[in-house]
């Protein structure tokens, strides 16, 4: 069953929970530069990564409502969702590292958070309900070279060669979820719970599950915000391991297209996988955003791997580019570019953030 909505009239009134962190803010503004009709709701508990700055130039809109709570808070997300057709679930503890440090905030956010945010959607009747997840949950694949696809998979598969596609290659919708960290287990958890809610209760809900996020307003303890800040000040620049850990790259704004698009064609009950066709080793990464900043690999300094840390993960993205008629605009290299100049030119952002 797709959307029964008319098309354009889905986003009139939507909730974003989590909307003043990095992918939840950039969600808003594509969500009131979608349709001049729009209004939405941000949720947010303000917690270390949530930050009213982030919602900068969009939150004095007459469009735009902020609410600060917790997705815990049954009774406030009740009387939130009254007002909204659809709902973009995004608030999430989100670092694996701190999720091995303490695990009780992820499981009461991710599993309980979810649950309540489930609860009040079915209450309130809200048309639709998207679980915005991460392909963490699917847990590692087997590692390849990213060289060997240096002009992207799908390009590789265009050539004709002749390699079959399967889940030990890419994640499809279709993989076991095998999460192998807290973060991975909680955010499992809550795509399980999402799910129930829609076989049992009927409640129309769409789970999306996504590679790695980057751009700008994203909280510096992620690689690349990390470095970049570490960079700037003359820091040694940590990577873990042997640095050959791979994932797939997408920007935040080929992210929240992908999300309008699942809310506005996905069927219920679906998932739907989003990633940028742009596997890079971590040790890749922090060169490439060395040599934007023109500076040199001297900086790297290779520390202890981390517990948990998967060795690879890459996106199969073929569900949503048929039948949401989405893809990946943004290229890794353009992407990074505009992000670490971002990050060189917000100071101010960096220091506000990172101090509270």
């Amino acid at each position: 069953m797709s959307l029964s909505l008319p098309e354009g009239l889905e986003l009139m009134r939507v909730l974003v929970t989590g909307g003043a962190g990095f992918i939840g803010s950039s969600l808003v503004r594509h969500l009131l530069d979608e349709d001049p009709g729009t209004h939405v709701t941000t949720l947010d508990a303000l917690t270390y990564a949530g930050h009213l700055e982030n919602l900068s130039g969009v939150l004095d809109s007459p469009r735009h409502k902020f609410v600060r709570g917790d997705v815990c808070d049954g009774h406030l997300l009740r009387e939130v969702m009254k007002e909204v057709d659809l709902v973009f679930h995004l608030a999430a503890e989100s670092h694996v590292d701190r999720s091995i440090e303490q695990d009780q905030p992820f499981v009461r956010t991710n599993v309980v958070g979810t649950a309540m945010t489930l609860a009040a959607a079915l209450e309130t009747s809200v048309s639709r309900f998207i679980n915005v997840s991460t392909d963490e949950v699917y847990g590692e694949l087997p590692w390849r070279d990213p060289k060997e696809y240096e002009g992207g998979f799908s390009e590789v598969l265009g050539q004709g060669m002749n390699r079959s596609v399967d889940d030990r290659e890419r994640f499809t919708e279709d993989t076991p979820l095998s999460p192998r960290s807290p973060y991975a287990a909680t955010k499992a958890a809550g795509d399980h719970l999402s799910h129930a809610y829609h076989v049992t209760h009927g409640l129309d809900v769409v789970i999306t599950r996504c590679s790695n996020n980057y751009g700008s307003r994203q909280y510096p303890e992620k690689l690349i915000p990390l470095m970049v800040r570490k960079a700037l000040k003359g820091d040694s620049l940590p990577v873990y391991g042997d640095g050959l850990h791979v994932r797939d790259w997408i920007h935040v704004d080929d992210h929240c297209r992908g999300l309008i698009a699942a809310a506005r064609h996905g069927t219920a009950g679906r998932v739907y996988n989003f990633g940028g066709d742009s596997e890079r080793t971590n040790l890749s990464v922090v060169s490439d955003i060395l040599e934007v900043l023109g500076l040199s690999d001297s900086l790297i300094e290779f520390v202890k791997d981390r517990a948990g840390h998967d060795r690879r993960y890459a996106i199969d993205a073929s569900r949503a580019r048929d039948e949401l008629g989405w893809s990946p605009q943004i290229e890794f290299g353009q992407g990074l570019e505009s992000t670490v100049e971002w990050y060189r030119s917000q100071s101010d952002w960096l220091e506000v953030v990172t101090r509270s």
